[in-house]
């Protein structure tokens, strides 16, 4: 072999060898061996659905609601509530009211006195203020302190006098409405008989003679209630014994038996035996008083600010709609202390119990923010003449058009302060033993000397008791 044949030899012997030691190196599988199974491919988490949003579940509760606006009388002013009830209930998710009308004297005197002795009153209720009620009912932790609320909802300096619900600086009511108390009058009556609307005294008891010699009763009066009658003995005694023996008799610096409030109690008994009131007062409602006036039977009827709306209301006022006129209490003479003083009061409101949970306190939140709040308050006093218990600007003030709530606003403003309801400041007993001595007088079992005495001594018992 010569030597260059060797060489291509040797060529294709290494090309031979390295095309081998590829086929090795690239993978291909030696003859005889099954493949291998694949591994297999990992596996994916698999894509979950999107969530659908969870409807909130909404536990239903109910929260008792007690009120007094029953009756036609009252109808403007349950209107506001249905509207407030039906607000709140649209917020808070699963509320439900319960509403329970109940007569003013039955709620204030039976029913929620019994509730509180027991410790269940209703969540939301009609409340008075004052010793003989809401303070006496926050003495013994019965009422839901207001206080924190009022200054989450940024109303707490919005009110105009919260003194009846306040006690060791803690609100534990809110007055719906303030009013004052006066003579309503039959405009057309007094044009018939030459009357003008009295501004003294002896003009006033000029009226009342000129009534009853004209076959009309001078003053319509329902006093089965005995609150009735002593709405008009309360400012006789503001103008007889002066405006500061109201809150004097619970100091002890004013007594029921001194002259000057004796002559209060003298001069209601003179006009009962002059036959200046409705005859057989004491068998007759309040609702009877109203009917005697509005069907013309008396000439004058004293009352209060919160009448008015019945005068413009022709299914309530029937041939006296807008034919009424309004004025205070003329002066007495020889009265003591400022008689332009008028009976003013921010008594009368609702109160929440301290036994609430969650959910009722959601509720009693909202309750009082869709109440309280300068549209219902206007519309309180533009619908139904009730004076706003909360600061109204000039501005909504002046959208009044009504002409007995603006002399009532005007002879406010123009007075020179105003003394309370003796009832919401004397205490439960006193204001229990005013009614007996009131009815007892009417009737002639007890003179008025004798009715001071009795009051006093069972003022004195209770000033004693506070001691």
């Amino acid at each position: 072999m010569t030597k260059q044949l060797k060489s291509v030899s040797i060529l294709v012997l290494g090309i031979a060898l390295a095309l081998a030691g590829c086929a090795g190196g690239n993978g291909a599988e030696p003859a005889g061996e099954t493949p291998a199974a694949p591994e297999p491919a990992a596996e994916q988490p698999a894509e979950k659905p999107a969530e659908e949003p969870k409807e909130e579940t909404v536990e239903p509760f109910t929260v008792s609601l007690r009120h007094i606006q029953i009756g036609e009388a009252q109808k403007f002013r349950k209107a506001i509530l249905d509207d407030v009830v039906a607000a709140t209930e649209a917020e808070i998710p699963g509320l439900t009211f319960e509403l329970d009308g109940v007569e003013d004297q039955v709620n204030r005197f039976t029913k929620l006195p019994a509730e509180m002795a027991a410790g269940n009153p209703p969540k939301i209720f009609d409340l008075f203020g004052g010793t003989g009620d809401a303070l006496k009912y926050a003495a013994a932790g019965r009422l839901l302190d207001l206080t924190p609320i009022l200054a989450e909802l940024g109303i707490g300096d919005k009110f105009l006098n919260l003194s009846q619900f306040t006690l060791d600086g803690k609100v534990y009511g809110l007055p719906i409405g303030g009013n004052t108390e006066g003579f309503y009058y039959n405009q057309a009556m007094f044009e018939q008989y030459g009357i003008a609307p009295p501004k003294t005294w002896e003009e006033l008891e000029a009226a009342a003679e000129t009534l009853k010699s004209n076959g009309v009763t001078p003053f319509a009066m329902g006093s089965k209630g005995a609150w009735v009658p002593l709405m008009m003995v309360n400012t006789m005694i503001g103008r007889y014994a002066g405006p500061e023996s109201i809150n004097g008799f619970l100091s002890g610096s004013a007594k029921w038996n001194s002259p000057e409030v004796v002559a209060a109690f003298a001069k209601y008994k003179e006009w009962v035996d002059k036959g200046y009131f409705t005859k057989g007062e004491l068998g007759l409602e309040y609702a009877d008083m109203l009917n005697q006036f509005v069907t013309g039977k008396a000439g004058m009827m004293f009352d209060g600010s919160w009448r008015s709306s019945v005068f413009k209301d022709p299914e309530q006022a029937f041939d006296l709609t807008g034919k009424v006129g309004y004025f205070n209490m003329p002066a007495v003479p020889n009265g003591v202390g400022d008689q332009s003083f008028v009976n003013g009061n921010y008594g009368n409101g609702y109160g929440f119990s301290a036994n609430l949970n969650e959910n009722e306190l959601k509720a009693v939140k909202a309750f009082i923010k869709n109440l309280y709040n300068d549209e219902m308050q206007l519309r309180g006093l533009l619908e139904d003449g009730v004076l706003p218990s909360m600061k109204l600007s000039d501005d909504a003030l002046s959208k009044v058009e009504d002409p007995i709530v603006k002399e009532v606003m005007n002879l406010m403003k123009t007075a020179g302060g105003a003394f309370s309801h003796f009832d919401s400041v004397v205490q439960s007993d006193v204001y229990k033993e005013s009614e007996a001595q009131i009815q007892k007088l009417i009737a002639g079992q007890a003179s008025p000397e004798q009715v001071g005495e009795a009051m006093q001594k069972v003022q004195d018992t209770a000033n004693a008791s506070q001691q």
